[in-house]
């Protein structure tokens, strides 16, 4: 499916993914609206800061757009910006994130991880969306430490709410795929990083800790692993998945059922950059392209944390050809390199 001309709206368009796929879909001449409820989970002042750099970058292209501050669990405020805009797709990326917040206030993953999850599909389904992706996660994968882990393996063990409501985000998707026929594709994001990342994950906290001479909490005495993945990476597969829009598995055997695809337009796709980083070896390439060295507190695991995580992208390679560019240490390098100017150090 060619993008041009589509109306594609993003849910969460003032969070870190979301903002940097305005961006991209801009470059590419198309109508795109963002929507986000600019909640204070953390600095709002960084998330306008996002939309400003939206609104100066859509100046410079050719493609429109316009934003609307709302929040997906307000029903009717979010018909009203389908009405209005009409969107072809719709990419939904807007939640309560964080695995630690959650079990802090897991109300807020209710309202917006199930109920808003669910008002934006009923309206994906009343005004008969041609696409519609939504935001997974690799926390889903839980109790599972059969690396790397593969879409198919079993994702029924979490280990926090947000996993819980994550993997709860892809049931319903499939069922309202099998019911309504709504082409729907969630992606399992691994570690996402970048420039204009979250406050909330461990490259901006290291790297302001690190800056202010601040000591840093390396959790499980640093023995941790990730599969971190630069933000570049991550929105060129979402436009490729734009364009392509999940289709039956003619192959599905109903009794070896697979979770990746279905008799019905759903699919499941992880993306990461298939390589499980050792966090000490994180920190140091943050250390030398900050030129300094980190302060270290190592402390036990923290609950609804895993040990590991590392992607298999076969599925996604084959489904748009998707190939990670980017190594840790130039994702890193443009992400110190971000964050120095960003917050004026040095």
């Amino acid at each position: 499916m060619k993008l041009e001309k589509k109306r594609i709206l993003i849910t969460g368009a003032a969070g870190f993914i979301g903002a940097a796929l305005a961006r991209e879909l801009l470059k590419l001449d198309l109508y795109v609206t963002g929507i986000d409820n600019l909640n204070s989970y953390y600095d709002i002042n960084l998330k306008k800061s996002r939309l400003d750099h939206i609104k100066d970058f859509s100046k410079n292209n050719l493609g429109s757009w316009s934003f609307y501050k709302i929040d997906i669990a307000n029903e009717k405020s979010l018909k009203k910006v389908f009405i209005d805009f009409r969107p072809n797709i719709v990419v939904h990326l807007a939640a309560q994130a964080g695995v630690r917040y959650s079990l802090i206030n897991p109300k807020a993953y209710i309202s917006s991880n199930l109920v808003g999850f669910c008002n934006v599909l009923e309206l994906c389904k009343d005004f008969n969306i041609i696409n519609f992706l939504y935001a997974s996660s690799s926390s889903v994968y839980g109790g599972n430490k059969n690396l790397p882990y593969h879409e198919n393996q079993e994702v029924n063990h979490p280990i926090s709410f947000y996993a819980a409501t994550k993997r709860s985000n892809e049931l319903i998707a499939h069922s309202y795929s099998h019911l309504y026929g709504l082409p729907s594709t969630g992606l399992r994001f691994f570690t996402v990083y970048g420039p204009w990342g979250r406050p909330d994950m461990a490259p901006m906290i290291f790297a302001k800790s690190i800056i202010d001479n601040e000591p840093i909490k390396i959790f499980n005495h640093g023995n941790m692993k990730r599969d971190f993945t630069y933000i570049e990476d991550i929105v060129k597969a979402l436009v490729k998945c734009c364009s392509k829009v999940a289709s039956p598995n003619k192959d599905f055997d109903p009794f070896l059922p697979e979770s990746s695809s279905s008799f019905a337009p759903h699919r499941v796709f992880n993306i990461g950059n298939s390589q499980s980083i050792n966090l000490m070896s994180f920190i140091d390439l943050l250390e030398n392209a900050i030129g300094k060295k980190a302060k270290k507190i190592f402390e036990d695991i923290q609950p609804g944390d895993v040990q590991e995580t590392f992607a298999n992208n076969s599925s996604l390679e084959k489904w748009i050809g998707f190939k990670p560019r980017y190594s840790i240490e130039e994702g890193i390098s443009e992400f110190a390199k971000w964050y120095i100017d960003y917050y004026k150090k040095f």
